[in-house]
């Protein structure tokens, strides 16, 4: 996702699932076009450290979505908000939270639509 129009669709329409270290957002395709591949976005803010400490989070954030891309449908849309803690968590943390949040979110979108 490059769009801030993209983030702000997700955030606000989408199901939300809070993590210890991370909130994910999900948006489903519902009536848009389904021929493009997922979007992934990430917001880690001044609140997560310095820049050093922002960056590595949003590589190893980058690197465990990577894994469950497979998982969403086409014209997906995924936020991911790093909080605080995701600074001193581990990429293994990360990972499990990404997949429950991701679980929760889907479970949600479902009953909503």
């Amino acid at each position: 996702m490059r769009r801030s129009t993209e983030f702000d669709a997700t955030v606000k329409h989408g199901a939300r699932a809070a993590q210890r270290d991370i909130v994910v957002h999900l948006r489903r395709a519902g009536d848009r076009d389904g021929s493009t591949p997922p979007h992934l976005g990430l917001i880690v803010g001044k609140s997560v450290g310095s820049a050093v400490d922002r960056h590595r989070v949003s590589r190893r954030l980058r690197h465990v979505a990577r894994s469950v891309l497979g998982d969403l449908h086409d014209s997906d849309q995924v936020v991911i908000r790093a909080l605080p803690g995701s600074r001193t968590a581990s990429s293994g943390r990360l990972a499990e939270q990404l997949r429950r949040g991701l679980r929760r979110a889907l479970e949600s979108e479902g009953r909503q639509g």
